[in-house]
């Protein structure tokens, strides 16, 4: 019996699949269980429309991300921290810290886990940080660090 899976379903098949199991298995389990329907015409027309709907949702997420790059790609965030002697920070500059200095000086707002820091910034000066708005778009900011 062929089925479509609507959910994954281990050593059988991944959610939206349509797989080939025993008239057995499909009706006591995968079927009772809600793990699959029967792949008939209509539930392989339903698939064949959420498929497309969600590679719809996938290009405009990724056309939206695309343009979001375009405006921070370039753009420069200014940090005010407390120093010591010698243009040492008192503490460091964040991830958070550079994504709240984004949504208050660019107006954009980015999720803290977007921002790529390979460590905390320790050091007064220019840095490029790299944000990753989507698995294929990232977009590299300027944080200048300035003392108070």
């Amino acid at each position: 019996m062929k089925v479509i899976l609507l959910s994954d379903v281990k050593g059988v098949g991944k959610k939206g699949e349509v797989v080939e199991v025993s008239d057995a298995y499909a009706r006591n389990v995968l079927l009772r269980k809600g793990q699959g329907v029967e792949a008939n015409s209509r539930s392989m027309n339903d698939l064949k429309l959420q498929k497309a709907n969600e590679e719809k949702v996938a290009a405009e997420n990724l056309a939206a991300a695309k343009e979001l790059a375009g405006k921070l790609d370039g753009a420069q965030v200014v940090l005010k921290v407390k120093t010591g002697e010698g243009g040492r920070l008192f503490g460091s500059v964040s991830s958070k810290e550079v994504a709240d200095a984004i949504k208050d000086q660019l107006g954009h707002e980015v999720d803290k886990k977007k921002v790529m820091l390979a460590g905390p910034i320790k050091a007064i000066g220019e840095t490029t940080v790299p944000v990753r708005l989507h698995t294929k778009v990232t977009a590299n900011v300027r944080v200048l660090v300035e003392s108070l």
